[in-house]
Order: structure tokens, then sequence, then C-alpha cells
């Protein structure tokens, strides 16, 4: 409480390729939070706008607070040190290169850190979600795309090139190509567009997204319900790869692919199963606790006012 009586919080957002997820967290508990569209084809200044105005309406949501710092979880490939997003899928216009710490601090008047997306949500199931209290965990992220971050004894383990974990790009899944150019990598088999690829490929039928493969699944479509088997052997395979390598046995996933985890869950258990690791050790795989919130709750830890209480 300052002495003008007003409570600090910190916001923390995830801006999306789709969407942007604000909350306001006060050091005990979330006391606002906002949600809207993001203007990914707009280029960077108007996804900083969109971003702020939902802060803005978050705080007047919440009255008697004031914003101290605000932390950021942004898709692509990010340089936590500057707060710039060094390189982003084509999906982002005008992202690579952008400045978003300063632009977003400008835009707000408070301080600014900005993380990758995936290590906030590492973060904050970590923190405060299905891997609070593990020392050790992989997180994993299926969505347009998949991706992975790692927290070793409880801090989040970037490596010398700041890419450890980025498990959906780790070859050995078959021959499909990859939207990086490569070929059989973990995200070919276990991504949202995968998913929808898979049922296409047996059907011959066009699906809007994993959702609705999602949903046949559950009427009864035997094509559906393989191609969330396929998802699912893959995601085990590769969390045995990791409790192999790093002895890492628990693994938290989230992202829209996982919202269907009546489909997912037993199969990854299977997989595990089949092929469990060397050294006999349990791997346990469960879904993320916080949902969609999971990034904006992980990004608040990062930003600039310091850990949070509710979070840490």
């Amino acid at each position: 409480m300052g002495g003008d009586g007003l409570r600090d919080v910190v916001a923390g957002l995830d801006i999306g390729g789709t969407g942007t997820s604000v909350v306001l967290v006060d050091g005990e508990r979330v006391v606002a939070r906002r949600h809207g569209a993001t203007p990914a084809g707009e280029g960077g200044p108007a996804m900083v706008a969109a971003a702020a105005g939902l802060v803005r309406s978050a705080l007047r949501a919440a009255p008697g607070t004031r914003l101290a710092g605000a932390g950021v979880g942004a898709a692509g490939v990010v340089d936590p040190a500057t707060g710039t997003v060094v390189a982003a899928s084509d999906s982002f216009a005008g992202w690579a290169g952008f400045g978003l710490a300063d632009a977003l601090g400008d835009a707000l008047g408070v301080p600014v850190a900005v993380e990758n997306d995936v290590n906030a949500f590492a973060l904050g199931e970590a923190r405060s979600g299905a891997a609070r209290g593990l020392a050790d965990v992989l997180a994993v992220t299926l969505g347009t795309g998949v991706g992975g971050a790692l927290v070793l004894g409880g801090d989040l383990y970037r490596g010398p090139s700041g890419a450890a974990g980025e498990i959906g790009h780790v070859a050995g899944f078959g021959d499909l190509p990859c939207t990086c150019g490569g070929r059989g990598h973990l995200e070919t088999l276990a991504s949202g567009r995968a998913v929808a690829r898979a049922y296409e490929r047996a059907t011959g039928l066009a699906v809007p997204g994993a959702r609705q493969v999602a949903e046949l699944a559950r009427a009864g479509d035997g094509d559906a319900r393989r191609a969330f088997d396929g998802a699912a052997h893959a995601v085990g395979r590769a969390a045995v790869l990791v409790a192999t390598l790093l002895d890492v046995t628990d693994v938290v996933v989230g992202g829209g692919v996982a919202s269907a985890w009546d489909l997912l869950g037993p199969g990854i258990a299977a997989s595990i199963r089949r092929e469990p690791p060397v050294s006999g050790a349990d791997v346990r795989v469960a879904p993320s606790a916080l949902g969609r919130e999971a990034v904006a709750l992980g990004a608040a830890t990062v930003a600039p006012a310091g850990a949070l209480s509710l979070l840490g």
C-alpha cells in the first residue's frame, strides 16, 4: 500500500497470435483480468496499443490500484535482456526486431520485462499451477506449433543459446515437413495444425483445426480418434526422451490441443507404458492447471516490480 492509499499491482500479459490476455496481481490474488484479440497482422505498434488498452481496462475494473510494472509472455524468440522480439513467425507482421519492452513501457509508463511465451507458461505452472512444488519440470504447449521449456532446480533454464527445452523441433518423429524447414519434428505430429492435417490425409476432408477433429472423435469418428492417438503417442515419446536424457520426469502440457485432454491424456500414458525410460522412473504427464491464464500469470512473475507472493 502506497502513501496515497493505492495498492501496487503488476500486470501479466500473454500476447499470442490470435488473442491477448491480461491479469493484474497484487501479490496475493488476481484482482482483474481481460482478454481481447491480437491485431497480429497490423504490426508491433498496433499489438502494443491493444495490449495497453486491455491493461487500462483491467485497472479501471480494480479501483484503488496503481500499476507498478508489467511482464509479457510473447510469441517468438525473445531477448529477455532487452525486451526485443528477435524472431517470429510470418503470422506476426512487424514483430521480429520489435522493441516490445520499450514500446509497452512507454505506453503504460512503467518498467516492462519480456519473456518467451512458453517460458512464461512454464513459470506460471511451476509457481501456481500443475507443477507447483516440483523442482524440475518440462513444460510443453501444443497449439498452432509445439513449444517447450525447462524448469530445473526451481528456476527457468534457458541454456547458453536461450533455446533449452524446445522439444517441438526435435527430429525422429517421422518424415513430414515442419514449419521450420526441417522434417520429422515433434511439431509435425502433435501441433493443432498437425492433428487437423492427419485427419485430412486420412479422410480427404478439410477441417478448420484440431478442435473440430476433437468433436468428431468424441462423436465416434475413428479417423479423428487416430489423429489424436498419433499426437498423444508422439508427446509420450518426447516425455520419455527428456526423462532419459535429463532425468526430468514431470511434464505439464498446455495449449489448445491439450484442451482435449480426454482424448490426449490416455494416449500419452499408454505411449509411456509401451516405451518407458530405461531408468524405470515414473514419468508423470499432467494437463495445465491454469488454462488460458498460465502464460500471463507466469509473465507477472518476471515483471520488474519483483516476484509476487501469489506465484512464488
